[in-house]
Order: structure tokens, then sequence, then C-alpha cells
């Protein structure tokens, strides 16, 4: 009976709805081909690669859109050529070497097939696209055990099936576990079925994955051009590289964004910032960089520093540059009208935001700062005039910005008098979403104009799908407001989030470390929070700690128990750099997130894609943070492989199921996959504080007859020259032999070299001691192990043994020459 009032239900609900019509023709223009319908309805597909397929659906059969696309800056991603259609009676189809594509006449019904004729995704019956008022629903087909992972940076788990998303970016302080939306929005997802869907419309759209009936999921917007993409791949790596070809690469932050930052959100005195950077030198806690919240600048947002909190502002980043310190200062979207000169300007200028019921400046309510005008970057001359602002606090030695409340703040979707707001390119339902894009993509070409060959530091909190060419991000005001003591729950969220985050092409995030939100009264009860949230933090490949207020976050804050841990977690962040930076410029070649979900490492591992708190950093490294109070046992799933514990170097877990590990609160259960390398450099202030040091490669041997391998990538870190791709590599491979062991190591420089002094020191796990080592065919010299423990400077090369850790030893200078290592065994 139940079944019978549900398919009733679903039979008025689409009896409502228009459904597709039948396609009586199509045209053809090179790799465009366009299928009208019986109604004047028509379906455009081009087929821009072998894989990737454009879908624009137009009850119109118009295809006009207000603008073109925010997000596309390169849909001809292949030469396909010529493109066939062969008509059927009942269907046309199109063939491409990776693809089947079908489209059923009557009624009209997108089918697209592998190129081994199984159906991968397919228009569900026949409302494949159904028209509703200035919008349009596609329906597709949903199998009983097809998952879905992506939309970006959005809360509760990874696998989206069951759940329901919209796009619209909205200011949510301490948002829950399962709020939606939130600050940014990326509609672009991946199926478990081997296929991504990239929804190419800017207005507020929504996503149901199976909530409406479990033969079908949904998308649709209310309004604009129904364009998505349709990416096919081999797996989730596949699909998001071609997402990242579609829509940019990730822009490579400079290399001191990937070490330690302090933050609060009443960092804005001058006297503040040098006693807290003394402190942390003092201390020896690494850290490259201090911010200032929005309380900097004397107006909004005329970046000048406030009367009375600065006396000597360059002066102070001339003293904390000469430390080792970055200084990074946020800015605001918006132009406070309150005595402000800088307001004046812009009204009579016509850069605001206009209010389309009285066609001046919109003013809009601000958290501080009183109204505002809104800063409309859409406007082509805004562009040159926002830049000379921003570049002076540049020109006095700031090192970059974060970009906040970018959605506008407070403007979320019960804020509806915000949809009386005129941009220059469009009304505000179709601008909102990427109104911070607009924003970060005026302060980047502002940025590159005024700073030839250097490159930009931006963290931004609310952007759209492309943010990856101009800024990073973080993950908003996270935390518990009502009780900051019971963040818990919000921290762990922070992983799925935080990983959310990369497969939406953001592959440089943090999570605001401690949690933004909630009065911190009691510092104490606060340590365990506050040391697991660092101990998670600190592989974010950007880690800030921030809270809101004056509520101090330091790691000495918490007590000597709790700093000696998190100072522990920031000098390992630090020691990884090699590894970390790496991995940033795969994230810059290939758009993959250096946070992953196992899910996307183990596609075929179904236990992998239910693991939300656990993640891979790079492909080597395994993280299992500790997310619950009072939690000293963790229980660790271990993905297909062995594993082993990286605090001991030794210990072997077999993958395949979850174990427990001991994790007291000094302790982070991290693991490397046997079979790894893992570069690391030694413990720093901050990053490349001395530029000659030496990489240690961490070796983890592979079985007799296999080898282990890593490609170490370095650049000046600073310039832009990266893009030219001037760099060095190091290529070491080691092969693991039945009497010996082989490493080779082999330099690759393309105009640039670390250094002309340094060593490379290569640590083996080993059973038993070597009989002997080689290099270049000639012996090596063996020496104590203290030597190499005790930092002296050891001439020449050499080798040691470790009784205690079953480790080897091995160091040579880096000649940027090969060098043939062979360590035999007894």
């Amino acid at each position: 009976m139940i079944k019978k009032i549900s398919f009733l239900i679903l039979a008025l609900f689409f009896s409502s709805q228009l459904s597709a019509g039948e396609v009586i023709s199509f045209t053809k223009n090179a790799n465009q081909v366009v299928f009208n319908c019986k109604d004047g309805a028509k379906l455009s597909l081009t087929i821009n690669s072998s894989s990737v397929v454009k879908v624009w659906f137009d009850p119109s059969g118009k295809f006009s859109r207000q603008n073109p696309s925010f997000v596309v800056v390169n849909d001809q991603l292949e030469n396909v050529g010529e493109i066939s259609v062969n008509e059927e009676p009942s269907a046309y189809e199109i063939f491409t070497s990776k693809l089947r594509i079908r489209v059923n006449k009557n009624p009209m019904q997108l089918q697209i097939f592998d190129k081994y004729q199984k159906l991968v995704f397919s228009d569900y019956n026949d409302k494949g696209n159904v028209p509703n008022g200035k919008g349009v629903k596609s329906y597709k087909n949903l199998r009983s055990d097809e998952q879905f992972f992506g939309l970006g940076e959005k809360t509760g788990t990874l696998n989206r099936r069951g759940k329901n998303y919209k796009m619209w970016n909205s200011d949510k302080p301490c948002y829950s576990t399962t709020e939606d939306p939130i600050a940014k929005s990326i509609p672009f997802f991946m199926s478990s079925y081997n296929y991504g869907i990239f929804l190419d419309n800017t207005y507020k759209s929504e996503f149901k994955f199976g909530t409406e009936s479990p033969d079908y999921y949904s998308f649709e917007a209310p309004d604009g051009a129904f364009v998505y993409y349709f990416i096919s791949g081999k797996d989730y790596k596949d699909i998001q590289k071609q997402y990242i070809t579609l829509t940019g690469k990730p822009i490579m932050p400079p290399k001191w964004a990937l070490g330690f930052a302090q933050s609060r959100g009443l960092y804005t005195r001058e006297d503040q910032a040098l006693e807290i950077a003394a402190e942390f030198r003092k201390r020896q806690i690494p850290i490259d960089v201090i911010y200032q919240d929005i309380g900097w600048t004397q107006n909004l947002q005329d970046f000048e520093w406030r009367k009375g909190n600065y006396t000597d502002p360059k002066g102070m980043l001339k003293k904390l540059k000469a430390n080792g310190f970055k200084m990074i200062v946020s800015q605001d979207p918006v132009i406070s009208k309150k005595d402000n000169k800088q307001y004046i300007e812009a009204n009579k200028l016509g850069y605001f935001v206009k209010d389309v019921r009285t066609d001046k400046a919109y003013e809009m309510p601000w958290p501080w700062g009183g109204n505002c005008g809104v800063v409309d970057f859409t406007l082509p001359a805004v562009a040159d005039w926002w830049g000379k602002y921003q570049q002076k606090p540049l020109d006095d030695g700031i090192s970059g910005f974060w970009t906040d409340m970018g959605e506008p703040a407070w403007s979320n979707e019960e804020d509806t008098d915000r949809l009386n707001m005129k941009h220059h390119l469009g009304m505000h339902d179709e601008i909102h979403n990427v109104f911070g894009l607009t924003w970060d993509k005026v302060v980047k070409e502002q940025f590159d104009k005024r700073n030839p060959n250097k490159r930009i530091f931006q963290m931004t909190r609310s952007a759209y799908a492309g943010l990856q060419r101009y800024t990073f991000g973080w993950t908003n005001d996270s935390g518990n407001g009502s009780d900051v003591l019971e963040g818990w729950s919000q921290m762990e969220n922070q992983v799925a989030v935080g990983i959310s985050a990369g497969l939406g092409g953001i592959p440089f995030w943090t999570t605001d470390i401690s949690g933004y939100c909630g009065d911190i009264t009691d510092y104490p009860a606060m340590a365990e929070l506050y040391t697991r949230w660092m101990q998670f933090g600190v592989f974010c490949p950007l880690s800030r700690a921030h809270h809101e207020g004056d509520n101090a976050v330091e790691p000495w804050k918490f007590g000597e128990v709790a700093e000696k841990n998190t100072k522990a977690a920031i000098e390992l962040k630090y020691q990884l750099f090699p590894y970390l930076y790496t991995y940033s410029r795969k994230a810059h070649d290939t758009g993959l997130p250096i946070t992953r979900g196992l899910f996307m490492e183990y596609p075929k591992d179904p236990e992998a894609a239910k693991i939300d708190n656990q993640f891979m950093f790079g492909e080597e490294i395994l993280v299992a943070p500790v997310l619950k109070k009072g939690e000293r046992v963790k229980r660790v799933y271990f993905p297909d492989g062995e594993w082993i514990d990286f605090n001991d170097k030794k210990t072997e877990y077999l993958g395949g199921e979850k174990l427990p590990y001991k994790a007291p609160l000094n302790t982070i259960p991290i693991f490397v996959k046997k079979g790894s390398i893992v570069p690391m450099m030694p413990v720093m202030q901050y990053i490349h504080e001395k530029k000659d040091y030496p990489v240690t490669f961490h070796i983890f041997p592979n079985y007799e007859d296999e080898k282990a391998s890593f490609t170490l990538y370095e650049d000046e870190g600073e310039n832009q020259d990266y893009l030219k791709d001037i760099y060095s590599l190091t290529n070491i491979v080691c092969t693991t032999l039945a009497k010996a062991y082989i490493i080779d190591i082999k330099p690759e420089d393309k105009g640039f070299h670390q250094s002309d002094r340094r060593n490379f020191v290569l640590s083996l796990l080993v059973e038993a001691k070597p009989n002997s080592v080689m290099l270049n065919d000639k012996n090596v010299t063996f020496i104590a192990f203290e030597a190499f423990e005790d930092g002296k400077e050891i001439p020449g090369n050499a080798w040691s043994w470790d009784e205690k850790g079953n480790k080897i030893l091995v160091k040579t200078a880096d000649l940027r020459k090969n060098i043939n290592i062979k360590i035999n065994k007894n």
C-alpha cells in the first residue's frame, strides 16, 4: 500500500512538470551537435575531448546566457575533429575513442556508455531535463551501490548519497557538522561509476543525491543557462585532473606559507605583533606567519594602518622580516560610509553595487564599520583602483592578504533583500556565488601587475569553482560558540570538510586550529582539544591557529604539556616540508589534493569510502588524528598494503582492517606505506632559515626485486619561475635485491638548484647490520652512530648503524651528479 501511495505521489509530481519532448532532427557544427525537439527545446552536446562532453539544455532553443562562464577557462581539451552522428530509427549515436553517447528520440533521453558498452550515466526515463519556471531540473539514474563525492567545502560525511546540498555562499559562524550551505560553492561532484559532473551555473543550484527516490538523483538551477560538463575517467584522480584542466591550475603558494601561522581576532597592534613574534622565537616554536585581523586598518577598507595601534608599521615589518616573519593582513570587500573619504570617492566613481530600487549605492549593514558600500568587482574600472589601495601595505612590507567576508557577509539565504543588489554583470541572484571569486581575481591580478614575478599569498573564505587560479582557502569559522570545550565534533568534521575542499580544486587550505568560535575561560580544560586540533592541523597544507576576539591561542597559553606536544607537532610539519613542497608542485600540475580521502587512493576498497576521519597526506603517508575527547587508543583503518608506524619506523600493520593504536597526548597516529621514500629536513625556526640544510630520505624498502621511489621537487619558492618550469628534481630509487639494496640518485636541474653545500642522508630500516656500503663502486667509511645524531659536521662519505632502531644511515654530498649506493647485506 505504501509503495502504491509513493508511486502515485511521484506520478502526480512529474505530471505537474513538463518532460522531455521528441527529438525530430539535429544539426552539426565541428565538435558540436544540436538536437532539436518538436516543442522547440534544444539539447546541445559539445565533444570537448574523448571523455568530456558539454551538455546544454535550453527549453527556448536560443542558447543565450547573461555572461560567459566565470569558471571554465579551457574547453578545447582535445582536437576531436569532425563529429559523426549515426542515426537509427529510435536514437542518435556519437562515438569517441572512450565513449558511446546515445540520444533517444522519443522521449528525448541522454545516455552515455563507456567504450565497453557499459552504461555509465543516463537521464532518468524522460526526465533528463525538466523545465521549471525559469529554471531546469535534471534527473539521473541512480544505482543501488552508487556513491558521490565532492561539491567542495561541505559539512557532513564525504559520501554525499542520501543528502541534499545548496550552492549559496553563506556566512555561518560556528556552523554545525551538518549545516548547509556554508561559505564556498563548488558544483562539481564525482560518482563511483567513474564520472564527474560540473554544473556551470552560478545561481542557487541544488543537488539531491537520492533523497527524492531510490531510483534517481537530481541537480537543478532556478535560472540561467543550464550547462553541465560530463567527465569520464578511469578513477577519481583522472576525473579531477580533467576538471582542473577545464577550470584552471591551482597557483603555488610561496614556500613560507607552508610553515606555521598564528592569528587572533584582535591581532591588531604593532607592539603585540612584535611581542608575539619574540615569544615564539624565545620558546623556539617554529613559525613563519603572523596575521592581522580587520582592525588593523583605519577605515573599511582604506588600507591605512590604524592610528594609535601602529606607530611605525614599516619599522615593525622590517623587524619581523629580520627575524624570519611574514605578516598577512585582512581585507573586506566593502567601504564604510562613516567618516570615510574613500567612500565618497568610490561612490562618485560609481564603483559600488547598486540598489535596483533606487539606482544608488546599495547600503549593507556590516558587523563593524556601520553601513557600507559593496565594491562591484565585476566592473572593470574597479580593478586598478582597488589595486592601488591594496598596494600601500604591500609597499610597507606585508606579504599578502586574507580576503574575508566575501559572501558578502550577512548575505545568507534568508537575507532576500540582498537580491536587490545590481552588479555591473548582473543581478545578485546570478553574481552572489561568484562575488568572492571576482574579488579574488582582482586581488591576484593587481598583485601580479604591481609585484612582478612574485607569488601572491591570498587566503579566502568565500568563493566559487575556479578559485584555485587566484587564491587559497580556509574552512570558515569553525568550533562550538556555545561551549568552546565541546568543539570535538566540529573538529572531527573539519577533516571531512578539508578533504572535500581538496575535491573542489582547493589543495591549499587550513582549518582554524583551536576552532574560531567560543570564549576560552579555562585554558587547562581546553588543552586537550587544542593539542589534538594542532596535531590534525599541521597536516593541513596551510596551518593557522586562529580564534575569535582576544582569545589567545598561542601554544604556551595551554600549559607546559600542551606546549611541548604542540611544538613537537609543528616541528614535524617543518621536517616534512620537502615532502609537502613536492606535493604542492603536483597539486599545481594536476589539481589533485594533498590531503586526500582514503577513497581517492583506494577506490576499489569499499571500507575506504566510509572513512571520514583519516586521510592520506600525499600518496605515501596515512594520518589518523585523534579526534575524540579522552581517546588514547585510536582504531585506525589500514587500506590495502602494509603500513609502517612512522613514529617508531619499524612496527608493521597489514591492511584491510581496523586495528587499535595507542595514542597518548604526545602521539599522532602516522603510518607510511611499505615501499615508500619520504624526504625530510631538520627543524628550523622558519622555512629555509638555513639554505644548506641536509635532506634526509627515509627509505622503507620494498620486497625483494621490487622498488621504492620518490622524486623530490625544489624551486626558488617565492617567485613565479615555477610557471616557466625553472626548478630542480632529485630522483631516488631503492631496489631490494637478495643480497643488497641498490640506491640510485639522479638529479635533474632545470635552471635551479637549492645549494652547493648540502648533504643527502639516507635512512633505511633493515633487519640486520650490513656488511659494507659502496658509493660509486668505492667503499664508504663506517663511523659511530652518535656522530650522526649529535649534529657534528661529517667530512666525506660515511655510513653508520643504529642497533636500537635497526636503521642504517648513509651520508653523501649532493654534488648534483648521479650517485649509486650499494648496501651489502650480511
